[in-house]
C-alpha cells in the first residue's frame, strides 16, 4: 500500500477490487483520507479531507474508478476530520456518540477553524455526523470493527479491517506527530495509555494508517506504539525531553503545553 500527495489522488492495492484499501494524502499536515472498497461499486470513506479542491478531486477520482461512498466514518471531532463535499453524495456519516456530542457542542469553533485553515467549504456539510453506538460500521462491505477510546479526543474511533489486517488509527500511531493528548480531559495521559492498550491488543495488524503521516507495516505499528508509550513515560517524569517527531513550531508548542500539564499533575 502506498500513498501520494494530493487528496484527489488515490493509491493502494493494484487490483482495487472489494477489500482493497486506498489512501490519499493531503498537502495539509500530511492528512490521510482512506477508502475501503466494497462490492458493487460501493465504498467506505474515512476522514476525507482536506481542502475543497482536494475533496472535489477525491470525489471525481472515486467516480472515475466506478466507486461511490455508501457510508462514511469520522474518527474524531476535530475540524479536519469532519469535512465533506456535495459531490461525495448524501450518505450516512457516522462517528462515536461522544465525538458527535463534541462536534455539535463546538460547531462554531469547528467552522471557524475550517474557514481559517481550508476556506471555501460548504458550512452546512461540516460536522454533520450521526452517532453510532456499535462495535462495527454497518455496511455491506468488508468488516470494519471500531476501537473507541478518548486518547486524542472524546469518542476517538479507530477502524480495524480484520480481512486485510489494516488499522485506520485516526490521530494516533503517527510517524510525524507526537501523542497529542486531550488536555481538557480529566486524565489525559491515562486516557491515552488506555487507547494505546486497546490498539496494541489488536494482534493481527499488518498495516497502520495514521490520520497524519505515512502508512506502515506490522513492525512499524509496534515501533510507533512503543515510541508513543515512551513519550508518555517521559512526559510523566516532568523533565524536559525531546522527540524526533517534534519538527514544527506547533508541535513544539503542543509538547511544551503537555509537559507543563504533566508537571502540574493534570
Amino acid at each position: 500500500m502506498s500513498e501520494t500527495s494530493g487528496a484527489g489522488r488515490l493509491r493502494g492495492e493494484p487490483s482495487g477490487g472489494p477489500g482493497a484499501v486506498l489512501i490519499a494524502t493531503s498537502e495539509f499536515d500530511v492528512t490521510t483520507s482512506t477508502v475501503v472498497v466494497g462490492a458493487g461499486g460501493g465504498c467506505l470513506l474515512i476522514d476525507p479531507g482536506v481542502t475543497v479542491p482536494e475533496l472535489a478531486g477525491l470525489a471525481a477520482e472515486l467516480a472515475g474508478r466506478g466507486l461511490r461512498p455508501r457510508v462514511a466514518w469520522s474518527t474524531h471531532p476535530h475540524w479536519d476530520h469532519v469535512l465533506w463535499h456535495r459531490e461525495l453524495g448524501d450518505v450516512p456519516r457516522y462517528a462515536a456518540p461522544a465525538a458527535v456530542a463534541i462536534a455539535d457542542r463546538d460547531r462554531e469553533a469547528i467552522l471557524g477553524e475550517a474557514r481559517r485553515s481550508a476556506p471555501g467549504h460548504e458550512a452546512a456539510l461540516i460536522g454533520r455526523l450521526a452517532a453510532l453506538d456499535a462495535g462495527a460500521i454497518p455496511w455491506d462491505g468488508p468488516a470494519a470493527q471500531l476501537i473507541i477510546h478518548d486518547g486524542h479526543a472524546p469518542g476517538h474511533g479507530a477502524v480495524f479491517l480484520p480481512g486485510s489486517g489494516t488499522l485506520i488509527a485516526g490521530d494516533m500511531c503517527s510517524d510525524i506527530e507526537i501523542p497529542l493528548l486531550d488536555t481538557l480531559g480529566a486524565d489525559p495521559v491515562g486516557d491515552y495509555r488506555l487507547a494505546l492498550t486497546r490498539l496494541s491488543a489488536l494482534r493481527e495488524v499488518r498495516r497502520v494508517i495514521p490520520g497524519h503521516g505515512h502508512a506502515g507495516d506490522a513492525a512499524e505499528f509496534r515501533r510507533r506504539l512503543a515510541a508513543d508509550g515512551a513519550y508518555l513515560d517521559a512526559l510523566e517524569r516532568g523533565k524536559p525531553f525531546s522527540d524526533p517527531r517534534i519538527t514544527k513550531d506547533w508541535l513544539r508548542a503542543a509538547h511544551e503545553r503537555q509537559l507543563r500539564l504533566a508537571r502540574a499533575g493534570g
